[in-house]
């Protein structure tokens, strides 16, 4: 009940077309009493000395004709307009969990399947459609016959009607009984069920790997066990199902068998009419039919119920990254980035940031640098605001990023991550992605500046061309440079290059950085790099171990200090002296080159 309210409170907008669907309901419930009613008086009149006349007959079938009539009418309108106030709620609900999705930090996302999430937006919001338009209508109508009928089998015979309701306390006994049994397997089903999406994509965004590693053969048993698991709840909820209807059938038959056995005695005894007895049994039916449809609504409110906790489980979370109430905009800032005495940890008992402080003066190029694991991409996270340190603060332009709004603060700053995420669009839509109403010119040349310029234009249609899914169609290194142009085009103060020219040969590489090189002093960069060539005219490159910083300074001076960065450095450069020995001594052919 405490989720059928707030979804009714949710849907405060489509309480009119609700109200509709009620009088239509109403309106059915009322006519579903006067047909019996229409029939006994027709049924009475045989009983009179005048018996039935022909223009008594047209009356009576005439008012039969109208009264089912209307009735199909007050149930077109009810069964239309709730399922119309249903499907504009539920892509609204779906809206309004994509937008809480949107809103959510990083943090929530780490334990989560994509597919289970989808699940829960595309699938599970659909089963409130059910309750909506189904389970909530047939509630009120047929609560409303049941209240009503009862009322006319008391006006005909009190003593008889008390009869009829021995079968009830038993339905409602077996129908709590199913609900107990029956609630935990739909709730276990929609589990299982984003569970298997999960794996899904999981499985068709990977694909390449499973083919290139041959293992069809163990992802066809993994997804047959989820077939298996999903087969089974769905087979124990059909079994509960297959004892619950007829159990109710049965009981409401019992009730039947009462009324006629103990109807018909009285009516040998003289104490009923033939024609009660007839509305009697005709509005037993009207009693009975409703309390079957109670029972089997049972199921869909529990169908529902199921996909309403796991949608409002998605609804009902807390971001860790809230805007503070009085949360300021952020002007365009000038580039100045302070880490002062910063840590942060994903995992309490696993430090990754300890005590980092530096300053990045606008127009400086700042490089990150270190072996992996070390918090150098943790670094750009925090200052994007995906998490908040634990200790310390951060600053643009001197003014804490936690009073500035996230949208403010994000419009600061331009990424381009190492693993590059192009959406399925023309190349021009990916490029620009981050910059509202770009023309065509501009576009251009953002991707001039990345040299990305040539590969599209070599490409059938050009800037028209779609990428396809996650970039499919294009090589590592082109989809790095249309990153490129996206961040360049987005033309915030700050850029944040986290590994841009990781997936780039040497050539791409050394144009790439004259591109970023053009950029410097017009904005801030800060570079996270493991290629220590592309940033020897970092204006202070940062080099983190453990967590901490444990060296600053220039390539030059770092170099001269003879510490990690030296070694660093060192390895790098015997790795390319060896790869250059090596193709001079093999060349371009032959067996040992290959």
């Amino acid at each position: 009940m405490k989720l059928t309210k707030r979804l009714i409170v949710m849907a405060k907008k489509h309480w009119g077309t609700l109200f509709i669907a009620v009088v239509g309901i109403i309106g059915a419930a009322i006519l579903n009493l006067v047909t019996p009613y229409i029939v006994q008086q027709m049924t009475a009149s045989l009983e009179t000395p005048e018996g039935l006349t022909v223009q008594t007959l047209l009356v009576f079938s005439g008012a039969l004709v109208l009264a089912y009539l209307l009735r199909a009418i007050f149930r077109f309108v009810s069964m239309y307009v709730s399922h119309l106030a249903a499907w504009r709620f539920v892509p609204e609900l779906t809206l309004m969990v994509y937008d809480k999705l949107q809103s959510l930090s990083m943090r929530y996302y780490q334990d989560k399947q994509t597919g289970e999430i989808m699940s829960r937006t595309l699938s599970d919001t659909r089963q409130i459609e059910v309750l909506v338009a189904h389970a909530l209508p047939d509630l009120i109508s047929n609560v409303l016959v049941i209240v009503s009928v009862a009322i006319m089998l008391f006006t005909i015979n009190a003593r008889l009607a008390l009869l009829t309701l021995i079968p009830v306390p038993f339905v409602i006994l077996v129908s709590r009984l199913f609900s107990k049994k029956v609630a935990p397997l739909f709730q276990i089903n929609r589990k299982v069920l984003g569970q298997i999406h999960g794996a899904y994509q999981d499985n068709l965004s990977g694909m390449k790997e499973i083919q290139a590693f041959g293992q069809e053969a163990r992802e066809h048993e993994k997804m047959d066990r989820w077939r298996a698991l999903d087969a089974q709840v769905n087979i124990r909820a059909n079994l509960a199902n297959g004892l619950f209807h007829p159990s109710v059938e049965f009981l409401t038959s019992l009730g039947t068998v009462i009324v006629v056995g103990l109807g018909g005695y009285m009516a040998i005894q003289g104490t009923m009419d033939t024609s009660e007895i007839i509305g009697f049994i005709m509005y037993l039916s009207l009693f009975y039919q409703p309390l079957a449809i109670l029972a089997r609504l049972v199921e869909d409110v529990q169908a529902s119920y199921a996909g309403a906790v796991r949608v409002f489980d998605i609804l009902d979370a807390e971001s860790e990254i809230q805007e503070s109430p009085d949360a300021v905009e952020l002007p365009r800032c000038s580039g100045q980035i302070t880490f002062d005495h910063v840590s942060f940890s994903y995992d309490p008992q696993e430090p990754v940031l300890q005590d980092v402080s530096f300053t990045a003066e606008p127009g400086q190029m700042i490089a990150l640098v270190g072996p992996t694991g070390v918090g150098k991409t943790t670094v750009v996270s925090l200052l994007e605001r995906f998490y908040d340190p634990q200790e310390g603060t951060i600053r643009l332009d001197g003014v804490d990023i936690r009073g500035v709004t996230l949208a403010s603060l994000r419009s600061q700053i331009s990424m381009v991550l190492q693993d590059v995420f192009l959406f399925n669009g023309t190349i021009a839509e990916n490029i620009a992605y981050g910059a509202q109403n770009a023309t065509q010119e501009e576009i251009e040349a953002a991707a001039r500046i990345a040299h990305a310029h040539e590969f599209i234009c070599a490409m059938p249609e050009g800037y028209a061309t779609v990428v396809g899914e996650r970039g499919v169609r294009l090589s590592g290194g082109q989809k790095q440079r249309l990153s490129i142009a996206r961040a360049v085009l987005r033309n915030a103060p700050i850029l944040v290059l986290d590994e841009a020219t990781s997936a780039v040969d040497t050539e791409t590489e050394a144009q790439i950085q004259d591109a970023i090189e053009g950029l410097a002093g017009s904005r801030t960069i800060l570079v996270i790099a493991h290629r220590l060539s592309t940033i020897m005219r970092a204006d202070q490159i940062l080099v983190l171990q453990d967590g901490r910083v444990a060296e600053r300074g220039t390539y030059q001076e770092l170099v001269a200090k003879g510490g990690l960065f030296a070694r660093l450095s060192q390895v790098q450069w015997r790795t390319a002296q060896a790869q250059a020995d090596n193709f001079l001594q093999h060349g371009f052919g032959g067996e040992e080159s290959a």
